[in-house]
């Protein structure tokens, strides 16, 4: 299996994104954006509650408060994945997809999904192409102490969407102007991924983000 925490990294504070698995001929080793090779979170880091900020998703151009949860499943390295949302229009309660995911067994960083109840059929999979924290300006005492954090995920196609990426922070007002700016350059230098940056250009949009959330049962 997969390493996913080779080393016990400190998060980085320069953004640097590695290109998805299916474009690169050793998924395994894989350089990034600024020339480092890619370092998986540690799943202490991963499991939290994020906020979807901007996606080339576009189920997400008509809901509001796009929120991923992580949390360990038993006792091991895989997560229990929650999805929740609202409707745009603010209608009807929270819409929860929930799941179970499994570290990639030749892939750092990476994680096959299988949906759970009716979902169970469904399997999806995808890869952390970047992450790290950064100082807030000016916000001592905000949510996380003056300190965001932040990850790239890719989407591998499916059935049902095709490949695409996901930008999380873990504020649930939103990321930072400084970071989102940081993300996209980073993103449009992926030259082992010419189809990806054109997803991007073409079709990254901001997912909007109103609070409060309302809370899911």
């Amino acid at each position: 299996m997969a390493d996913q925490t080779p080393i016990d990294p400190k998060p980085p504070n320069t953004i640097s994104l590695r290109a998805p698995s299916k474009y690169l001929t050793d998924p395994a080793h894989s350089p990034t954006t600024t020339g480092e090779p890619f370092v998986s979170p540690p799943l202490d880091w991963l499991r939290r509650t994020w906020a979807v900020t901007h996606s080339t998703l576009s189920m997400w151009r008509s809901a509001k408060n796009v929120r991923i949860t992580y949390t360990q499943y038993k006792d091991g390295p895989a997560n229990d994945n929650l999805v929740e949302y609202e409707k745009k229009d603010g209608k009807g309660s929270v819409k929860r997809v929930e799941g179970i995911e499994k570290p990639d067994a030749k892939i750092p960083g990476a994680w096959t999904w299988r949906g759970k109840g009716l979902l169970k059929i469904a399997s999806s999979h995808w890869e952390v192409m970047g992450w790290g924290e950064r100082p807030l300006l000016g916000a001592v005492g905000d949510m996380g102490e003056g300190v965001e954090r932040w990850a790239v995920t890719w989407f591998a196609p499916t059935l049902f969407t095709q490949e695409g990426v996901d930008i999380y922070s873990d504020r649930k007002e939103g990321m930072s102007k400084e970071t989102v700016e940081g993300i996209v350059n980073a993103l449009k230098e992926l030259k082992d991924a010419p189809k990806l940056v054109d997803l991007v250009e073409k079709q990254l949009q901001e997912v909007v983000v109103e609070l409060p959330w309302k809370e899911g049962k």
